[in-house]
C-alpha cells in the first residue's frame, strides 16, 4: 500500500502558515477553567513560550466560547499573536460563537450534529443514511457561513472515541469508520466552498490512529483532497509510556510524509508536550521540522503468521534471547539515519538492533520509538535490540526495547495505562488519579486501564480498554467495565476500591 508522498495544500490560520513543505507545526491545549481568564491566558503563555504554535481551549457551553474573546485579548495585549482554537463537542451554539472570536474551531463529526454515541446498533436503509448526512449539512450550515466571513479555520476531529453511533452501524468503532467520518464532513465543507480545513484521525491505540490516517489519506486522495493533517495519540499517558507511545505512533506517519501539525497528549502540564513533540518531529524529520524524503508504509505481517518478538541483550557479536541462548538468524545493525531509510523488507524475521549515541534517557526514548515504531506496527522484526554509545546503557536500554513492544501493541508485558491530557471539562485531579490507579493496580499485568478526565471520550477509547476510571462531575467517578459503566457517580474517595473490587471479582470468576 504506497501512500506516499503526500502534500497537503498550505492554509492561513491566523498569524501561523501550515502544510506544504512548511515544517511540522506543534500545540497544545490549556486544562485550565475556560471561564479563568486570568488563569487560563497564563497557561496559554507558558505553552507559547515552551515553543507551542497554536493553543486550543475548550469552549463546552456559550459563556466559555464568549469569554475567549476575554483570554485572545489578554494574549494580544501580552504581545502574543499566536492563533487560538475552541474546541467543542455537542453544542454548534457554542462553535458558532467561538468561531467569530478565534482562529479556529475544532468540532468532531462524532458528536457535532449527533447526540452521544450510545454504542447501540442502529440499522439504516440508504435513504435514511442519506436523510441524515442532509440533516448534518443543515447543522453545519450556520458554521460554515460564519468561518467564511470571519476567515475561521476549522479542524475536522475524528476520534476513535465518540464516532456516532450511525457510523459504527455501518463501519464499527474502526479506523475505516473514522476515515469515512471525516470525508463526509469535508465533502460537506468542500461543496461549500470552504477549504480553510485541518483534519485529525486520534485514537488512543497507536496502531488505529496509524491505520486512521493511512485510509484517510488514500480517501483524499481518490476525492481529489489535500488538506493538512494534525497527528496525535489521545490519552498516551504520563511519563515515559506517554513519550514512547506518542512517538512510536506519530513517528510513523511522519516518516511517510503525512502530518502538518501535532500534539502530545500527556496528563502533564501542557507546556510539558512541547518539547516532546519537537523531539519526535526532530527523530524523523531532523532540523528541517519536514521529511524530505517519505517512505512506503510497511505492510502489516500476514495474519496467522507465528510472530512473537523478543527483547534481546548484546555481548559483543553474540545476541542472546531472553533465556540467554544465543540467536543464530539475520541480524540489522543501524545507525539512526540508516534506521529512518530502511524500507521494504529489510527487517522482516530479523534482529532489528538499532545503534543510537545519547546520553539522555528521555531524548533516546523518544528517538527509539519515532524510528522504530513502524516496524513493529508492521509486525516485521523477529525481535528487538537496542545499543547506545551514550551514557545510558544495560538494564535501561533492555525496558526500553520491551516499552517499544508495549507501545505498539507487538507484545504486552505489563498493564497499559490509558489517560487524557485533561481540558477545562476535567473536575478533578487527574494526574493524582493516574498516579493512584498506578499504584494501586500495579500487580497487574496484561491489562488496559483508563483514567480519563470527562465521559466526552471516555466510553468510546475504552472500546478497547479493560476497566475504566472515568470523571463524571465535581467529585464523582464512573467505574467501567469496557464501554459499560457498571457504578456511576461514585464519591471520589471510594472510587479507586470500587475500581479494584470490580477488578478482584471479576477476576475470581474466571
Amino acid at each position: 500500500m504506497s501512500l506516499t508522498p503526500y502534500k497537503s495544500d498550505i492554509i492561513q490560520i491566523g498569524s501561523l502558515t501550515m502544510g506544504g513543505d512548511l515544517p511540522v507545526r506543534v500545540q497544545s491545549m490549556t486544562n485550565t477553567d475556560t471561564l479563568n481568564t486570568a488563569s487560563s491566558v497564563s497557561q496559554c503563555i507558558r505553552i507559547i513560550e515552551a515553543g507551542g504554535e497554536l493553543v486550543r481551549l475548550t469552549a463546552q457551553g456559550v459563556r466559555e466560547a464568549e469569554n475567549l474573546a476575554a483570554i485572545k485579548s489578554g494574549l494580544r495585549a501580552a504581545g502574543f499573536e499566536t492563533p487560538v482554537c475552541a474546541d467543542i463537542h455537542f453544542n454548534p451554539g457554542a462553535a458558532e460563537v467561538a468561531a467569530r472570536i478565534v482562529e479556529k474551531v475544532r468540532i468532531n463529526p462524532g458528536n457535532y450534529a449527533d447526540k452521544r454515541a450510545s454504542f447501540i446498533r442502529q440499522e439504516f436503509s440508504d435513504s435514511e443514511w442519506k436523510a441524515e448526512l442532509e440533516r448534518t449539512r443543515e447543522r453545519l450550515m450556520p458554521l460554515i457561513k460564519i468561518c467564511t466571513e470571519y476567515g475561521t479555520a476549522v479542524r475536522i476531529g475524528v476520534n476513535h472515541g465518540s464516532l456516532s453511533d450511525r457510523i459504527m452501524t455501518r463501519y464499527g468503532n474502526t479506523p475505516e469508520g473514522m476515515a469515512v467520518s471525516a470525508i463526509e464532513f469535508l465533502k460537506i465543507f468542500r461543496g461549500e466552498g470552504f477549504n480553510r480545513i485541518v483534519v485529525s484521525m486520534k485514537s488512543s491505540d497507536t496502531l488505529t490512529m496509524v491505520m486512521a490516517n493511512r485510509l484517510l489519506v488514500k480517501m483524499m486522495f481518490e476525492e481529489g483532497m489535500h488538506y493538512p493533517i494534525h497527528l496525535g495519540i489521545t490519552e498516551a499517558g504520563e511519563g515515559e509510556d506517554g513519550r514512547i507511545i506518542s512517538a512510536a505512533g506519530t513517528g510513523t506517519l511522519l516518516a511517510e510524509g503525512i502530518g502538518d501539525t501535532v500534539r502530545v497528549s500527556l496528563s502533564e502540564p501542557p507546556e510539558a508536550e512541547i518539547p516532546v513533540a519537537r523531539a519526535i518531529i526532530k527523530a524523523v524529520a531532523g532540523e528541517a521540522g519536514r521529511v524530505k524524503n517519505p517512505v512506503a508504509p510497511l505492510e502489516k505481517r500476514r495474519p496467522g503468521e507465528r510472530w512473537f518478538p523478543q527483547v534481546y541483550t548484546r555481548e559483543r557479536d553474540r545476541f542472546n534471547d531472553e533465556s540467554g541462548a544465543p540467536y543464530t538468524g539475520d541480524v540489522l545493525t543501524a545507525s539512526p539515519d540508516e534506521l529512518q531509510a530502511t524500507e521494504g523488507r529489510q527487517a522482516y524475521d530479523r534482529i532489528l538492533n538499532p545503534v543510537f549515541n545519547c546520553d539522555d534517557p528521555e531524548q533516546l526514548a523518544i528517538e527509539a520509538a519515532a524510528l522504530l515504531g513502524r516496524f513493529f506496527i508492521a509486525r516485521h522484526p523477529a525481535g528487538l535490540c537496542i545499543s547506545n554509545s551514550g551514557a545510558v546503557q544495560g538494564d535501561a536500554l533492555r525496558r526500553l526495547a520491551f516499552s517499544v513492544l508495549q507501545a505498539t501493541e507487538a507484545r504486552i508485558t505489563r498493564t497499559r495505562y490509558i489517560s487524557c491530557p485533561t481540558c477545562g471539562r476535567t473536575k478533578f485531579n487527574l494526574q493524582e488519579a493516574v498516579r493512584k490507579v498506578k499504584e494501586a493496580t500495579a500487580h497487574l499485568t496484561g491489562m488496559k486501564i483508563a483514567v480519563m478526565g470527562c465521559v466526552v471520550n471516555g466510553p468510546g477509547e475504552m472500546a478497547g480498554a479493560d476497566y475504566g476510571y472515568v470523571g463524571a462531575g465535581e467529585g464523582k467517578v464512573h467505574i467501567y467495565r469496557g464501554t459499560e459503566a457498571v457504578l456511576k457517580n461514585v464519591p471520589e474517595a471510594e472510587a479507586l476500591d470500587k475500581l479494584l473490587e470490580l477488578i478482584n471479582n471479576d477476576q475470581a470468576r474466571q
